[in-house]
């Protein structure tokens, strides 16, 4: 081959590399255009079907076991809204002969006796919902501050009343913690735990995430789930 014809080879080849990383420079280019436009749909789509995600999520989520007849119905502290009358409802089916009601540690406005502290509260509501108020013990001690205390609390109670089973109404969101933490503790006593979800009369599972506080208690059960089993 002549010097000609090897420096003709040369420069095509030259010429021919420097279209071939044009080429891709400017394929680069639209991919990088692309990927926003993706992004974007991504997003539009999942906004759209929002609704059906969310649902979804929270059916996840949220656990409620199929009830037997119990030896007790535990009413946990708080929401009072919702768990004296849930566990009533479940009372007045004969789904148990006793209902169990948390002490929950006093706060700093009880001693000035201004409102009925929880338990008296529940006792209130119980009471007009039919249940007797023979049929109502109160357990923890001297009170209970968190959903770990009043496990162990039931599970002295359970040890002692020799009881094997007992039903908790809780509302939807922390159903799953509380299920997870009352197995976990009353294991060792072989006590069966039975978990009923409620929707709050503020929010359904359905449309939680259109009120703020069906948004703010499921984030912060979440938060409290993860807290719970690395702690415990």
């Amino acid at each position: 081959m002549t010097n000609s014809n090897r420096n003709a080879t040369s420069i095509q080849r030259t010429m021919d590399s420097s279209l071939s990383r044009t080429g891709y420079k400017s394929s680069a280019r639209h991919v990088y255009w692309l990927i926003p436009v993706v992004i974007v749909l991504v997003f539009a789509v999942a906004w759209m079907a929002r609704a059906s995600i969310l649902r979804g999520v929270a059916h996840l989520w949220v656990v409620s076991d199929a009830l037997d007849r119990a030896d007790a119905i535990v009413i946990l502290g708080g929401r009072v809204d919702v768990r004296p009358f849930a566990a009533a409802a479940l009372y007045k089916r004969g789904l148990a002969p006793q209902v169990l009601v948390s002490k929950a540690k006093a706060g700093p406005i009880h001693p000035l006796q201004l409102l009925p502290s929880q338990i008296e509260l529940t006792r209130q509501i119980l009471s007009k919902l039919g249940v007797p108020q023979q049929a109502i013990v109160e357990f923890g001690g001297d009170g209970s501050s968190n959903t770990y205390e009043e496990a162990r609390a039931v599970l002295d109670w359970a040890r002692i009343s020799g009881a094997r089973s007992v039903i908790i109404p809780t509302d939807i969101f922390t159903s799953r913690r509380v299920r997870w933490i009352f197995r976990r503790q009353l294991a060792p006593a072989s006590v069966r735990v039975m978990v009923q979800s409620v929707a709050p009369p503020e929010y359904s599972i359905d449309d939680w995430w259109r009120h703020e506080s069906g948004v703010i208690e499921f984030q912060n059960e979440v938060i409290k789930y993860l807290y719970y089993r690395l702690k415990y």
